[in-house]
């Protein structure tokens, strides 16, 4: 199937990881259709890696197939269907029991369907494959929460989430969360152990902010990043917000002090350092300062983190429950480790800065 692979290497816009690529070329002078494969699970770990929605790995499954394909999940009320162009949607009949399909394997019989009566082809099977395994990802998650309603889907607010959703699809979505183009919504991103998992937040009045610790009063005490305020429309918007929110909190342990939940209003101009710092930059010496300087003893970063973000010396120590001079003994040590003073304004920024850079480090 040489048409295909060539097909489905113009089809694919991701960029390939560099040995991934040459893997590809290597099989495509030998057997095209391993190649395809190569392409198609790199192409699934990607939209996956990057925490991707329902409608994008739908959308890849029919691209990359040439048919329409629908994801249906009745416990849930969800059903995602994309067209081969990628863009346009439709609502359809029920789905044909001849067509190929792929379940998700999870309880309730969430189904992933292609829109062709077969035989399914070898990339069409992977395609099938793979596509299935990257919403079982998605779907496995624990369901998100909606505090203001008390209601929650974590699959409809993958929907309402995602720009690409069908508008008929969102409407459902929103019915299901019991919210409304009325309120003042927010995209909510929760750190799971697997990646990251969206809540809406209806606000209890238009530009109000959500209280602090909403989701640790709920029974959530996962670290939460809290996206811009939004109508219904807006909410994909909001969670690209609340995702990169998330990336500047903090475990709140003596290894890594700070907020546990943060709101992207407040970040003002931190937020371009969201992209200019990551695992994959440099680690710049006041990081690498810091680093040295937490291996020195435990209560280094807390201590540091306090004076950071404190507006005095006692301020800072009466949050640590130490005494004035035990904090300033501890302060010149750090001092001493780290290279250069932190009681002075600019060298509490220089400090606040690190820190922060050190976070989103560890939160890629």
């Amino acid at each position: 199937m040489p048409g295909q692979a060539a097909w489905l290497a113009s089809a694919l816009l991701e960029e390939d990881d560099g040995r991934v690529k040459d893997l590809e070329v290597r099989l495509a002078a030998l057997d095209p259709d391993a190649s395809a494969a190569v392409r198609v699970i790199a192409y699934f770990d990607k939209l996956t890696e990057s925490g991707a929605g329902l409608e994008a790995i739908v959308r890849g499954a029919a691209v990359l197939t040439g048919y329409p394909a629908r994801l249906a999940d009745e416990e849930r009320r969800l059903s995602v269907r994309v067209e081969p162009d990628g863009a346009h949607r439709r609502l359809a009949s029920a789905p044909d029991p001849s067509w190929l399909r792929a379940d998700v394997g999870l309880a309730g019989g969430a189904t992933l369907w292609l829109e062709s009566a077969g035989p399914a082809g070898p990339v069409d099977a992977m395609v099938l494959e793979r596509a299935a395994a990257a919403a079982r990802v998605v779907l496995a998650r624990t369901p998100g929460r909606v505090p203001a309603s008390g209601r929650g889907d974590k699959a409809a607010a993958e929907v309402l989430i995602d720009g690409g959703s069908d508008p008929g699809d969102r409407r459902h979505a929103a019915r299901v969360l019991g919210v409304s183009r009325a309120l003042a919504l927010r995209a909510v991103a929760l750190a799971t152990p697997g990646g990251i998992e969206p809540a809406i937040l209806a606000e209890p009045a238009a530009g109000a902010y959500p209280a602090p610790g909403a989701y640790q009063a709920s029974g959530d005490n996962r670290r939460s990043g809290i996206g811009t305020a939004a109508d219904l429309d807006g909410l994909p918007t909001s969670w690209a917000a609340a995702r990169t929110a998330l990336r500047f909190t903090a475990a709140g342990t003596s290894d890594d002090p700070g907020p546990r939940s943060v709101r992207y209003d407040e970040l003002g101009g931190l937020v371009l350092l969201a992209g200019s710092g990551g695992p994959g930059t440099p680690v710049i010496p006041d990081e690498a300062a810091l680093d040295r300087a937490a291996a020195a003893a435990p209560w280094i970063l807390v201590t540091l983190y306090a004076v950071a973000t404190s507006v005095s010396l006692r301020a800072a120590a009466a949050g640590l429950r130490v005494h004035h001079s035990t904090l300033q003994e501890r302060v010149e040590q750090a001092e001493r480790l780290l290279g250069w003073p932190v009681r002075d304004p600019q060298g509490r920024h220089r400090l606040y800065l690190a820190l922060v850079l050190r976070r989103l480090r560890r939160n890629p």
